[in-house]
């Protein structure tokens, strides 16, 4: 079974990225054959739809399992639909993750665990600024 980690780096030692559309990388871990790739995430540089964008890229690699921080409603949806199973981790690391979920201990997300466009960094967000209009 393919096993998806948000990742800030490309290895099974590499902190846990909490975002999942905007995550760095995805490390995917093949639970078979103890194997796995490393990708960087497609969705992190996406205007909009980030998180469509990377559920699309696990969706397409066969992935089954999702282990991340937050995953928005648009994303939580197209994953689930693709019957990927979505789960909150809280280890540090993308080993530690896949462990913590081996042993049971990760907590499966039933809904989205954030709203829209959370994670954006403030691109592509509106906020205060320099013109003078009421908006």
């Amino acid at each position: 079974m393919k096993i998806a980690v948000t990742a800030q780096g490309g290895d099974l030692k590499s902190p846990v990225d909490p975002r999942f559309g905007r995550s760095s990388y995805l490390v995917i871990f093949d639970d078979e054959t103890q194997s796995f790739e490393a990708l960087e995430n497609p969705g992190q540089s996406v205007h909009g739809g980030a998180g469509i964008t990377a559920a699309q890229e696990l969706i397409n690699r066969g992935v089954k399992v999702l282990l991340t921080g937050n995953v928005g409603p648009n994303a939580y949806y197209v994953l689930q639909e693709a019957g990927i199973e979505v789960y909150g981790v809280s280890a540090p690391t993308v080993e530690e993750a896949i462990e913590e979920w081996r042993q049971g201990k990760a907590q499966p997300l039933n809904s989205p665990s954030t709203g829209s466009h959370h994670g954006m960094g403030g691109r592509g967000c509106m906020g205060p600024g320099p013109g003078r209009g009421r908006g």
